[in-house]
Parts: structure tokens; sequence; C-alpha cells
């Protein structure tokens, strides 16, 4: 019978990769081309239309950390999918229903109704989401744990170490599940940025709310055969006013180093929680897990750069390639946002090379049996995106040259969007070592139970991440525009903005991340 068991757990897991994709399809659908739609038909300026995304998704990415603990509290990982899958839905509608123009043919889309349909649907498509993708992809993870007999294909860290452990398991779900979600990523960027570039916003919004139906309708297919755990009975409020009380107690003090600092996909003992004579887990050990939570915010805060870096590609990146030369031919126009493909093709193709190439090639210098420890993995990344942010700089500033010496008329850059590419795929390798490295250590450093929070602690780095670079959009606003000049550095003009200072500043405030992040894990022997 549990033979039977683990032959099921297997397709559900890959059917929970493509229920993840499906949703990537639906939310890059929509938000990989929202700059385009907020300046084009809202009217909004450059740097207004990049913060309000940059708002939304910071707002999407913070969502999980207060759904999260009230998801562990109250209700099963299964339970909350189907809950946030309904927000998720209503807030597609609302927004498809504001670009097709219902109920009001004749009215205009920037007031009354459709002002407020927009102001809506995008904070119920971050709350559905937010409850969505931390629990699903926990609730993935969830059906490798219930059978740790259970044998995954393998991969070059079974072979060397003669078998697999669950650092391998974790390590094999955590890539695969990244890699499908980036196929749905490349569709979402490429059908949908061309749809609505050349057809239209509401068919360009339609689609995304029929695949995210869909994609609920094939999660309920497997319902039957999934491994559903029971959520914890504990107050959340008790819990969030133990943890308060608790870390503002041991401010100064030394804290001890958490336990499970080496990646496991399921714990055989928790730290975190108390146990009584028989061994049986009574209830959270909050003090325990407002040290580990405490322990993780120096990582978390020098991700923070990278998460600012991270979102370039859908708001500065895209208004780039609208003021260069994109056409293919007489006929075909690049649609700008498309360009975002770039990043999830390079991650689609070079993820299987991380494994069969990189792994071996590494380890023969790190004598490491992963090759690089997770935070390696981390570094690595992030010393990418600054390179990726310090070709930016250099390839706005020659679109600048160029168009310096264009006739003031000429509204277009003689410059092909091309030029773009390397950044874009730059950064997608980059989410190879990074992202998938943030997802395995976060998800390391809590217990069993509180997986959905450690997903959450994950998401919330984009989420800050995201928020501080509005800020940062805000002050360069005030200092640049403030300075008795005409234009600032986010100015709408093709020739008066600066960007490539813009991106210059990103390059270094991350390489100080990096630094930091370098020396934190070597003298405090974080892996």
């Amino acid at each position: 019978m549990a033979g039977r068991q683990g032959i099921k757990r297997l397709p559900c897991v890959v059917l929970l990769i493509v229920v993840a994709g499906m949703e990537r399809f639906t939310f890059k659908g929509v938000a990989s081309n929202m700059v385009t739609y907020l300046t084009e038909v809202v009217k909004m300026s450059n740097s207004a239309a990049a913060k309000m995304v940059n708002n939304w998704c910071g707002f999407t990415s913070l969502v999980p950390i207060v759904v999260a603990p009230v998801a562990e509290s109250y209700l099963d990982r299964y339970t909350t999918i189907l809950c946030s899958s309904f927000i998720y839905v209503l807030g597609l509608l609302a927004l498809t229903s504001r670009a097709l123009g219902w109920p009001w043919r004749r009215a205009t889309n920037n007031t009354g109704i459709g002002s407020s349909l927009l102001m809506w649907s995008l904070p119920l498509i971050s709350l559905g989401l937010g409850g969505f993708n931390a629990s699903l992809q926990a609730f993935g993870a969830d059906q490798l744990g219930e059978h740790e007999d259970e044998e995954l294909p393998r991969t070059n860290d079974d072979v060397a170490g003669g078998g697999q452990s669950a650092d391998s398991k974790s390590s094999f779900f955590f890539q695969w599940w990244y890699f499908g979600v980036c196929c749905g990523c490349l569709l979402g960027v490429s059908v949908m940025s061309y749809i609505q570039d050349t057809i239209g916003w509401g068919l360009g919004f339609a689609v995304p709310t029929a695949v995210m139906l869909a994609a609920l309708a094939l999660f309920l297919c497997g319902s039957r055969f999934y491994a559903v755990k029971n959520a914890r009975e504990i107050s959340v409020a008790a819990a969030i006013k133990t943890t308060v009380v608790s870390t503002f107690k041991n401010c100064g003090r030394p804290q001890e180093k958490p336990n499970n600092v080496e990646l496991q996909l399921q714990d055989h003992q928790n730290p975190l929680c108390d146990q009584d004579s028989d061994g049986a887990e009574k209830g959270i050990n909050v003090s325990k897990m407002a040290r580990v939570v405490l322990g993780l915010l120096p990582v978390w805060a020098m991700l923070l750069m990278f998460a600012v870096i991270f979102q370039q590609p859908a708001t500065f990146f895209t208004r780039q390639g609208m003021t260069m030369k994109r056409n293919i031919g007489s006929k075909f126009m690049v649609p700008p946002a498309a360009l975002q493909s770039a990043i999830t093709i390079s991650i689609i193709l070079l993820m299987p090379l991380y494994d069969k190439l990189f792994i071996p090639f590494i380890r023969a210098f790190t004598r490491n049996e992963r090759g690089v420890t997770v935070t390696q993995r981390m570094g690595i990344g992030m010393f990418l995106s600054v390179v990726a942010m310090a070709i930016a700089a250099l390839t706005e500033n020659k679109r600048l040259q160029i168009a310096g010496r264009q006739p003031p008329e000429q509204e277009t850059v003689a410059m092909s969007i091309f030029w773009l590419l390397p950044q874009y795929i730059l950064l997608g390798v980059s989410d190879i070592f990074t992202v998938v490295g943030m997802q395995e250590f976060f998800y390391a450093q809590v217990p069993e139970d509180m997986k959905t929070l450690g997903i959450a602690l994950n998401t919330s780095v984009f989420g800050v991440g995201n928020f501080l670079g509005s800020f940062i959009i805000s002050m360069i606003e005030h200092f640049t525009s403030s300075t008795g000049k005409q234009h600032g550095w986010f100015s709408d003009g093709i020739r008066e903005g600066r960007l490539d200072k813009y991106y210059w500043l990103l390059a270094l405030s991350s390489s100080v991340s990096l630094v930091a992040f370098i020396i934190f894990c070597k003298f405090l022997r974080v892996r």
C-alpha cells in the first residue's frame, strides 16, 4: 500500500508544478506589461508608473507574511490555496472588466468606475496571489515529505553520495519547481505582451484570467491524491505577542545559532517545539522561533538590493525598449515587454546545465558534494546582477549618445532594442543562482510545520525590495529635479533622462551588499 501511495506522489508534484507554471503565465501576462498599460492607457508618467508597479509587486510579495501564520494556524494548505484562488480570480475579473469597458461602454476608463476597478483589482490580485504562491509551493514539498522512501530522478549529488538524501530531494524539487515556473513566465511574457500591444488590452487581460481558472480546475483534479497536513491549533495573536516580547527581551544578548542550517526537506525532530516525555510536540516555542527569525534578518537585509535589481526588467528596462528601434522586417514590431522572455529562456536553457556541467566542474575546486553551498550560490547570482546593471548603464549611455545626434522631432532612437538582450540574459543567469538559492536557504531555516512561513520570508525580500526601489526613485526624483535642472533622471523624454546614472547607483549599492554578504557568511560560517 505504501508503494502505491509513493507511486501516486510524484505525479502530484508534477501536477502542482504545472499549476504553478499556469499561475505564473497569468501573473506575468498581467504584470510584465503593466508599466506600458499605465503609461499608454492610464497616461501616467514613467516614474509614477514604475513606482506603482513596484509598490504593487512589493505588496504582493509581502502579503504571504500575513497570510502564512493564519494559514498555518487555522487552515490547511489545501484550503488556503482554494480560498486564495477565489480572491485572485476576482481581482483578475475586475481588471479584465476595466480593460473591456464593462459595464460602462461610453464612460472614460480613467474616471469613475474604471478607476475604481483598477484600484480594487490590483490589491485583490495581490491578496489572492500572496496566499496562493507560498501555500502551493509548501504544499508541493509536502507531497515529497510524506514518503521519504520514494525515488526521484537522480542528480549528480545522488551519484556522488551513493543515494538520495533529503538535500538532493529538496534541491531536485526547488530546481524543477523554478524550471516549471519559468516556462509559465516565458509564455506569459512573450505571448501576452504581443496580444496586448497588437490586439488589445481587453483580450490581453482576459486570456490570463481564463488560464488561472483552468489552473484552479486542474488543481482540483488531483484533490483525492494529495497529502494534506492539518493546521496547528495555536492563537496567531498570542504567537505574535510572544514573539515581539521575546525579541525585545533578547535584544543585545548573544543568540544561539539555529540547528537547522543544513537544508532538510523533512526534520526528524523540530528544534523549535517543546516536547513532552514521549517526544510528542506540544506546541511552538516562540522564543526559539524568534531567535531563528532574528538570525535570518542579516541575510534577508543583504538581499534587498538584489530584489531592487530584480524588478528593473518590468519597469525601466521596458520603458527603455519603448524608445528604441523595435521592428523586424517591415511589419513585425517587437513588444518591449517581450524581451523579458530572454530572462526565462536563459533559465530554461541553462537550468539543466547547472546540475550537469557546473556542479561537476566546480566540485573539483570546492571539494563540496553539492559543488557550492547555498549561500555561495546566492553570492554568485548577486555578483552577476551587479555585472548586468553595469552593462545596462553602458547600453543606456550609448542610447543617449545616439539620441543626442538625432533630429529633435524623431521619436525613436536609431538603436536596435536587441542591444538590451545582454542585461536581460545576465539577470536570467543570476536568477538561477540567487533566486533558487534563496528558496532553499529560507526553506531550511524554519521547522517542518512552518515551511509556508519560510517561503513567505523569501518572498518578503522581493516585497520590501520593491518598496525600497520606489523609495530610491522618489529620492532621486526629489534631488535631481530640485537642483534647478529642467529634467531629472527619469524624464519622459528620450534624450533628457539619465537612467545610466540610476543603473550605476544600483550596481554600486548591490556591490556593497555583496561584500557585506560575503563577510557575514565567512565569519559567521553561514552555509
